[in-house]
């Protein structure tokens, strides 16, 4: 275990928390439940976020951008949109500030008041939706697909960084369309998006389902989730795809006139991420050491340390060779660094860059020049081999998707051996104590039981699978007839 850093079996919660911060990826800010997302932190949200903008304007999405407040109103249209986010939103009352009569600095200008409160923004689709009404007459002003990269606030109390906080950044897709059916397409297509980046790019498996009414986000008709499990056994929901109905279309006045010139409600989606994917990333693959970084969104893919000696010629020989591999290695799209900083022994760097989680590590000393090797250090088996320099940017290059291969592989072989299937209620009760992980289990279908089984256990449903089987059983909680499983999970 690295010096400093608490182990994930001493406690969890805490080995988080030291590899966010001791990782180099945020901080706490002087605003409370405020982070400071860091240059190597971000470097990583970056990442991931060029990959799925990528994605979005791949299946036709074009991005835009909306205002941070929302009138109070607003949220007042839809009435189950505004009891779900009522008691997390910051309001904003005042505009100005004036000079203390005191001399006790500045306070809030009583004459100030605005006429009406505005809301910073937990999500936008309802300033979103008045903004459409303006865009669409017509079947011809149909589908809208439009993204927004903004930050949104919701008043959490128990703040976590990156996994809840009062601030976050986030993507959020609104579209709408003509009929039913695109929409409902439109939102599994952008969970599919989804399921594709964590598995492929964060190498996470993940459950894609549905939501239950209990669950599901205020004012959609259905609400398609993807879960993915952490190594502690607690369930993580890592992205979400809405179907909104007519919904916000018929709260904000939404029509448009069909190829018959029949005057339609338009139909609508939202769906989003936020930076809680990072959480994700580090309770997935990361160790006792520090953090492990999947390749393909890894802020730095490659560092290079040189190994020394007192030898002036010897050191400008390292020097030309790490820089000729550099320069390789960037001509193949690889984030390398080379770290010839003489002020720290490698030893150090060694260390530091395992708890950064960089997948591959190159050492190069005068020895291995005249040998023509180098060490290559892989971070997520944590072995090493001597590797020739002939053809060492290939050799790299495939190590770096073995890598991503492996911890995919490693997180999908954990989360399969921790779905349990359980059909009484002490086994449930047991299974959620002792071993944690997916519960899978039969629910009569009630959202009182559901209610319950939370009451008692913390576990909610975490989805109900896509194309799940149906099978004949009954409730683990109250024997009722069921027709399926669902999965229970306790979760972040």
């Amino acid at each position: 275990m690295a010096d400093n850093l608490t182990s994930r079996k001493q406690d969890y919660a805490q080995w988080y928390n030291d590899l966010v911060l001791k990782g180099g990826l945020a901080e706490h800010s002087d605003v409370r439940g405020c982070m400071v997302i860091k240059p190597y932190g971000f470097a990583l949200w970056e990442n991931m976020r060029d990959v799925l903008d990528k994605m979005f304007k791949e299946t036709g999405h074009q991005n835009a951008y909306f205002p941070l407040f929302i009138p109070k109103s607003y949220l007042s249209k839809e009435a189950s949109h505004v009891e779900g986010f009522a008691k997390e939103c910051a309001v904003v009352t005042h505009y100005r500030l004036k000079n203390d009569p005191n001399g006790n600095g500045v306070i809030v200008d009583p004459e100030a008041k605005l006429e009406e409160e505005l809301i910073v923004r937990p999500t936008s689709e309802t300033i979103i939706w008045s903004t459409y009404k303006g865009w669409i007459q017509s079947y011809r002003d149909l589908p809208i697909l439009v993204n927004q990269w903004a930050n949104v606030v919701r008043w959490e109390m128990r703040t976590r960084l990156f996994l809840r906080t009062a601030e976050f950044l986030w993507q959020e897709g609104h579209t709408a369309h003509a009929t039913k059916e695109e929409a409902i397409a439109e939102t599994e297509q952008m969970l599919d998006v989804y399921a594709k980046f964590v598995e492929e790019y964060m190498a996470l498996p993940v459950i894609k389902g549905v939501k239950t009414a209990n669950e599901r986000f205020a004012g959609a008709e259905d609400t398609y989730c993807i879960e993915a499990l952490m190594q502690d056994g607690k369930a993580l929901q890592a992205g979400t795809s809405h179907f909104l109905g007519q919904n916000f279309a018929k709260a904000f006045d939404v029509k448009f006139a069909d190829k018959n010139n029949n005057v339609e409600y338009v139909w609508a989606t939202s769906w989003g991420v936020s930076t809680r994917l990072i959480g994700a990333l580090i309770m997935a693959h990361s160790d006792d050491e520090g953090l492990v970084m999947p390749p393909r969104i890894a802020p730095l893919q490659v560092v290079i340390v040189p190994i020394y000696n007192k030898d002036a010629e010897a050191r400008q020989k390292i020097d030309d060779k790490a820089n000729a591999l550099v320069k390789e290695l960037r001509a193949q799209g690889i984030r390398v660094k080379y770290d010839n900083d003489d002020t720290t022994r490698p030893g150090w760097k060694f260390a530091e860059y395992e708890l950064r989680g960089v997948p591959v590590r190159i050492a190069l000393g005068a020895r291995d020049l005249e040998n023509n090797v180098a060490e290559v250090a892989r971070r997520d088996e944590k072995t090493k081999a001597s590797v020739s320099l002939d053809g060492l940017t290939g050799h790299v290059a495939t190590l770096l998707e073995e890598i991503q291969n492996n911890m995919y592989n490693k997180a999908l072989s954990f989360r399969n051996e921790n779905i349990t299937k359980v059909d009484s209620w002490d086994a449930f009760v047991k299974t959620l104590d002792e071993k944690g992980g997916f519960v899978s289990s039969h629910w009569d279908g009630t959202p009182e039981t559901e209610d319950k089984i939370k009451e008692l256990t913390k576990a909610t449903i975490r989805c109900i699978p896509l194309n799940n089987e149906q099978e004949a059983g009954a409730c683990v909680l109250t024997g009722k007839p069921s027709t399926q499983r669902v999965l229970f999970a306790r979760a972040y």
